[in-house]
């Protein structure tokens, strides 16, 4: 009795399924690499955007009503000045987004929208996310720091 032939039967059926083990832990090492680094592009991208509607409501807080300030009335912002200095702000960081002035005129709010453009998921057919920033500006008058 030969033992041997069905040993390179078992062997010849074999050939090649390492090579498709190889790829299919390859594709998925990949999927698993680029799902990390835009994960980590996105999160840089919706921190970047906080930072700059941060700036913006700060830009625009500083246009405040000065009829009313000279007075002692109230501290408000001038909400088209204030509107307008934020978009400037936004402009010049190449940046989109919205301003909304509270009716009080204490709270300016900006929102930046935007979208991250993926370097490995393209293969998945994931081109860019969306990405958005939210910050707020409150006006305050009279406030000071603890001593201590």
């Amino acid at each position: 009795m030969n033992h041997r032939r069905p040993m390179r039967t078992r062997l010849r059926q074999d050939t090649g399924s390492v090579a498709l083990y190889a790829a299919i832990v390859i594709v998925g090492m990949l999927v698993m690499i680029g799902i990390a680094v835009d994960g980590g592009g996105k999160m840089r991208a919706t921190e970047r955007a906080d930072a700059v509607a941060q700036e913006a409501a700060r830009t625009g807080g500083q246009e405040i009503d000065a009829g009313q300030a000279i007075t002692g009335e109230s501290i408000v912002a001038d909400p088209g000045a204030a509107r307008a200095a934020a978009l400037r702000y936004l402009a010049a960081a190449g940046a989109r987004g919205t301003v909304a002035v509270s009716d009080d005129g204490k709270r300016l709010t900006v929102t930046v929208t935007g979208t991250y453009r993926t370097r490995f998921l393209p293969v998945l057919g994931v081109t860019e996310m969306p990405v958005s920033g939210h910050a707020s500006a409150v006006l305050v008058h009279g406030v000071h720091a603890p001593e201590g």
